[in-house]
């Protein structure tokens, strides 16, 4: 990326911010007060996959974590703590674990080669593969695995979410804390529910 490259991206925006004071003048004064959102998106670091622009949502209105193939590790400390402070300081109401298809991360866990430092973050993966592999390798053709794998990993890092003790924290408590596993599909653009939600102790 030359200096012309970064000189866009300040132009647009420029643009985007223009736009925003056109259609509404009081936009950034009242988002820069406070933020209250609902949400916390725990999503895959792809650059095709921006949680606020596919669900359609203005600044503010999500949290988001994002990391290689969405994964909730819980020796992240990095990851914990934006669980803590999206529970207890922004009372967010739902936390929402969100894979795609297509996902380079889960394909690269289902690979048996040497992928250097990032092997250890594909190892939390790795271990989805092998608990559900008869399951997997069963499903007909490599993109149809590493699909069931995506969802498979969506289902365990929802598990991992209301496994923390912040979570747990919050349900003893009595907060209305839900947790969900969705997959976006870059062929369409289309979020889905996989049905794997908690909203309680378990």
């Amino acid at each position: 990326m030359n200096d012309k490259d970064l000189e866009s991206l300040l132009k647009n925006n420029q643009a985007w911010a223009a736009s925003k004071i056109k259609g509404d003048p009081d936009f950034f004064t009242r988002r820069c007060k406070t933020q209250a959102p609902k949400y916390l998106w725990i999503g895959c670091s792809d650059s095709r996959v921006s949680a606020n622009e596919i669900t359609g949502l203005q600044p503010g209105d999500m949290f988001v974590h994002r990391n290689i193939a969405n994964v909730v590790p819980h020796g992240d400390l990095n990851c914990l703590a934006v669980i803590q402070f999206a529970v207890e300081a922004l009372n967010v109401k739902h936390i929402i674990v969100t894979g795609h298809y297509g996902c380079g991360g889960i394909m690269a866990a289902m690979q048996d080669k040497d992928h250097g430092q990032i092997g250890n973050w594909l190892a939390h993966i790795k271990d989805v593969y092998r608990q559900h592999y008869e399951e997997i390798t069963s499903l007909d053709g490599q993109e149809a695995q590493a699909n069931r794998l995506c969802e498979l990993n969506v289902a365990a890092q929802v598990h991992n979410v209301a496994k923390t003790s912040i979570v747990q924290n919050a349900w003893r408590h009595g907060k209305d804390v839900q947790v969900h596993g969705w997959i976006y599909s870059l062929k369409n653009g289309i979020l889905q529910d996989l049905k794997v939600g908690i909203r309680a102790i378990e």
